[in-house]
């Protein structure tokens, strides 16, 4: 392979899958430096990708290339979403690449695969096998040219590294080479958040996550929140969608000082988890948004297992409960006032 490669990385979504991903391109920047690297991903999270944009001197992700299948299948007999589908095509096919990056093992992202345009030799790499707790359609192995078997049980960032060491055939690459997500030059540089609302030192609080299960009793965050006020932190229960909204007013109702702002987008959340004296919340995006910008953050695991995505590349990260076992209020507090300390 030549020493500047043309790749292409194919993570479409969701949040965390998107930010648990981040690594691998510093990973290929630091070993091939003059490599052209790009990346498909859903529309929705392309505010994730941009602070890794090549610009002024810094080299990280050349070409970000939205893909809008989510939006476009509300509208498949649409002709302006077939027109938009086509547009992606040819934005896709204007480089030909040597190396292709799939690491979600899902039938809509091998598809992306097969769209791009190739060299004659290229590898087109992808997971053998599910890991547990993850989504995985066995018929994308189809449209590899080489299936790479990782450990059932294997973090979402280290699954991310062993498929891209496979395919360009490096050794494996350890947790004590610590993985990078954002410049930290960067990260320093994030602006204040425009919510006036917010009043220094506020702690973020994410109750909500796809699935209920995964939730924290509210009854828990009332009394955490109540410990928190107690000392002084203004107590901040962001939402997503009506339903959420609900939970969040119900909560901050019975907490002092507790807000419930307004709606924000994922480019805001940067700046808002960068202002928070802390970032408390179940395993969710913007939680692990909070870990990858390595700002002091509270991981809540209850229904989930914590190896899949705990953050392990900083002391400033404190991961509690596991699997079908909650951590008590007194777990979350204690863990919470530490990193407060």
């Amino acid at each position: 392979m030549s020493a500047s490669p043309k790749i292409l990385l194919v993570k479409l979504s969701s949040l965390g899958d998107v930010l648990h991903n981040l690594p691998i391109v510093w990973d290929l920047r630091a070993r091939l430096p003059h490599a052209q690297i790009d990346w498909v991903v859903e529309e929705g999270y392309v505010h994730l990708l941009t602070p890794l944009l090549t610009r002024d001197g810094f080299r990280g992700i050349d070409r970000i290339i939205p893909f809008g299948l989510r939006r476009w299948k509300k509208n498949l007999f649409s002709l302006a979403v077939w027109k938009e589908y086509f547009a992606f095509r040819k934005i896709l096919q204007t480089t030909t690449y040597d190396v292709v990056i799939e690491t979600q093992g899902l039938l809509k992202s091998a598809i992306v695969c097969s769209l791009a345009k190739k060299s004659q030799d290229a590898v087109v790499i992808g997971l053998a096998n599910a890991t547990e707790f993850s989504g995985y359609e066995p018929l994308a192995r189809y449209f590899y040219s080489q299936s790479v078997r990782v450990p059932t049980q294997c973090h979402a960032v280290d699954r991310s590294r062993q498929v891209m060491c496979s395919a360009l055939n490096w050794p494996l690459l350890e947790r004590s080479t610590t993985p990078q997500f954002y410049p930290k030059e960067w990260i320093t540089s994030i602006s204040k958040s425009s919510i006036s609302e917010l009043n220094a030192p506020y702690v973020l609080c994410f109750h909500s996550t796809a699935r209920e299960a995964k939730r924290w009793a509210n009854m828990h965050w009332v009394a955490f929140g109540k410990e928190l006020a107690a000392r002084g932190f203004q107590v901040v229960f962001p939402w997503g969608n009506a339903a959420e909204k609900s939970v969040s007013d119900l909560l901050a109702s019975q907490i002092s000082n507790a807000l419930v702002p307004p709606a924000f987008s994922i480019e805001t959340a940067f700046s808002v988890i960068a202002g928070a004296a802390l970032t408390v919340g179940v395993d969710t995006g913007l939680t692990h948004l909070a870990a990858v910008l390595d700002k002091p953050t509270v991981e809540i695991y209850c229904d989930s297992p914590r190896w899949k995505t705990e953050g392990y590349w900083s002391n400033r990260i404190a991961n509690v409960g596991d699997i079908q076992s909650p951590p008590t209020v007194k777990e979350v507090l204690d863990a919470s006032l530490k990193l407060l300390a």
